[in-house]
């Protein structure tokens, strides 16, 4: 989880460390890592005059506004790009999903990407070498066994398409265990605010586990949220859902503030790449969804 640490005063490193630190100190997050020239710290800081750790900087990276930030090269049976034409890592994402789900290899959600876009700009600020203390990598900061499951060799855990694909194949896996107890506890929600809702849950899902995630749907004690908001949906939005299952649930099973925030977190990172001129309107930033 990459915590936003607002408000800061523009200062040196030295600064945000600090922070950092009392974060960890008054237990407002399991851990941190120190920011230094090259590696982005942890938590990880969306409003900061710091160019590594700037969202505005962040979003630059993912959108390949300077060439030295677009990529280009295979992966499996994947093949992006060219090294006289390189695109954005925005173009790479969505060629992979594309691709797989052609293959009939997904069965995701279609807005599942825009808010992968979000992950990539919380998890690692678009930087490929982004390293946590915890031995998360790269863009999607996935653990080494997570891109061992993904059949990734360790030469290639950095590698930007093998982590996309990594992190989609890992989504898919969670959206098929996640289904049928979803189906059953809010399969009477109108279509599209139940289809938002499980895009939520699959956020949320990449952050905690699919485990603590369905244990939050059918658990006896931890699934009673969810029950209440079943029953009463017509009066919560699904992001209002998503959230309530957490907070409803904090300190219980390891969930924490940390588990609060991520998912909002993704979706104030997607809605500022969805202010940017490139994907403004786009068919990618099209927010499908009512909000009941």
């Amino acid at each position: 989880m990459k915590l936003p640490i607002k408000y800061l005063v523009p200062g040196h490193q030295s600064l945000l460390n600090a922070t950092r630190q009392s974060l960890y100190e008054n237990n407002k997050v399991e851990d941190w890592v120190p920011g230094e020239t090259g590696q982005t710290g942890y938590p990880f800081a969306l409003s900061c005059d710091q160019p590594h750790v700037n969202v505005d900087e962040a979003v630059a990276r993912y959108l390949g506004t300077l060439p030295a930030d677009r990529i280009w090269g295979a992966w499996d049976d994947l093949i992006f790009a060219t090294s006289g034409a390189p695109e954005s890592l925005h173009d790479a994402l969505m060629y992979v999903f594309n691709h797989r789900s052609n293959q009939n290899r997904l069965t995701l959600p279609q807005a599942l990407p825009r808010y992968l876009a979000g992950q990539i700009l919380i998890e690692s600020g678009a930087q490929a070498r982004a390293h946590s203390r915890a031995n998360a990598r790269g863009i999607l900061q996935l653990s080494p066994a997570a891109l061992s499951d993904c059949e990734i060799a360790p030469d290639n855990f950095w590698h930007r398409l093998a982590q996309i694909d990594c992190a989609l194949r890992l989504m898919n896996q969670n959206a098929r265990n996640l289904a049928p107890v979803f189906q059953q506890r809010f399969g009477h929600l109108p279509e599209a605010k139940r289809e938002r809702l499980f895009t939520l849950l699959l956020v949320q899902a990449y952050h905690g586990g699919a485990g603590r995630v369905q244990a939050l749907l059918d658990d006896p004690v931890l699934a009673q949220p969810a029950e209440y908001f079943a029953a009463n949906h017509e009066r919560f939005t699904a992001g209002d859902i998503a959230f309530g299952l957490i907070f409803h649930n904090l300190g219980r099973d390891r969930l924490g503030l940390a588990s609060l925030y991520y998912v909002a977190d993704v979706q104030l990172a997607t809605e500022a790449l969805c202010r940017t001129a490139k994907l403004k309107s786009t068919e990618f930033c099209e927010w499908k969804y009512s909000t009941n």
